[in-house]
């Protein structure tokens, strides 16, 4: 009877099993129509020109490397693997590699696009680490063929975009880990130049800019100054050139704030001009001077050489009388 029962129980275990495995296939396989529609950038490479794949020296890394996680079929539920028996899949490589290829990424287009705003950046960047195009780099290494596989979804997987990509990603994190950043720049960086001289194309055309006529030489970095840039004669009289000073305060945008708190309390606003008054306004040098009253009570006055500076003078007074400071 014992028998019996475990006989029952094992046959349910691998049918369980079975169907697990299957709805993960399912899923790979609506990913891999997703990815139908994605972009994949493939840039021309003149004979000698695409970058050999680098050595991975460790071996153990290696091997870590090209594991995908059917290959021993553990459970992608736990929360944390025991400290005695880590996960031996590329899994925890491949998170790295995804990072550290964002980090290299973004600084090619920062060097090679320094005047290029973060928007569009953004844009190129997704281009050109989407897994479409990491895929199409992927399968030119011929790593795919190289994964360890459950052999029961081997065909599949392996032919999947989405493992062909992680792979890449799983090979960029094991380099890392092996011989750290400047190996992994001096591999991908020659890789992804061409890539992202494409996807900066692409995406200048969908800003509706015209292309480039003939690729130019990236121009020299320009150094950025800050706006309190000292003078020879401040530098002379022994201010240290090095620490910023202290930016010169300014009253620009107490109107439109005093509009939003007024507005949003819906409370009622006049503002009454009068003259300059002591001399001050002439007919080439106008002065405003304007009141503000709030429910019928002023809460502010302010002068200045247009309208909309004494409304800006007389608006922070207004917003002391309604209790913001700034």
């Amino acid at each position: 009877m014992t028998w019996a029962i475990n006989h029952i129980l094992s046959r349910r275990f691998h049918w369980y099993k079975s169907i697990l495995r299957n709805l993960d296939i399912f899923d790979l396989l609506r990913r891999n129509s997703e990815l139908e529609n994605q972009m994949a950038l493939k840039p021309e490479f003149k004979p000698g020109e695409f970058p050999a794949l680098p050595e991975i020296k460790s071996g153990e890394i290696r091997l870590q490397v090209l594991t995908h996680r059917s290959f021993y079929a553990r459970s992608a539920h736990v929360f944390e693997d025991h400290v005695d028996d880590p996960s031996p899949d590329n899994e925890k490589y491949e998170h790295l590699g995804d990072t550290v290829l964002g980090l290299v990424v973004t600084g090619l287009l920062l060097d090679m696009y320094p005047c290029l705003r973060v928007g569009p950046s953004t844009k190129i960047r997704a281009l050109m680490v989407g897994n479409t195009t990491l895929s199409d780099i992927s399968l030119k290494y011929k790593l795919p063929d190289r994964l360890r596989l459950h052999p029961a979804q081997a065909i599949t997987l392996r032919a999947s975009a989405n493992i062909q990509a992680d792979v890449l990603e799983s090979y960029i994190g094991g380099l890392y880990m092996d011989q750290g950043l400047p190996a992994v720049k001096s591999w991908l960086i020659p890789l992804f130049r061409p890539y992202s001289s494409l996807a900066y194309s692409i995406v200048r055309t969908q800003h509706g800019l015209p292309p480039l006529p003939t690729p130019s030489p990236t121009p020299p970095r320009p150094s950025i100054k800050p706006p309190w840039t000292l003078s020879p004669t401040s530098a002379s009289a022994g201010v240290d050139p090095n620490v910023a000073p202290t930016p010169p305060l300014t009253t620009i945008g107490h109107l439109s704030l005093f509009n939003q708190h007024v507005q949003k309390a819906n409370r009622a606003v006049e503002w009454v001009y009068s003259d300059g008054g002591n001399g001050e306004s002439t007919k080439t040098t106008p002065v405003w001077v304007v009141s503000v009253f709030v429910d019928g009570k002023c809460l502010g006055k302010g002068k200045g050489g247009t309208k909309k500076a004494a409304r800006n003078e007389a608006a922070k007074e207004g917003l002391v009388g309604l209790g913001v400071h700034v």
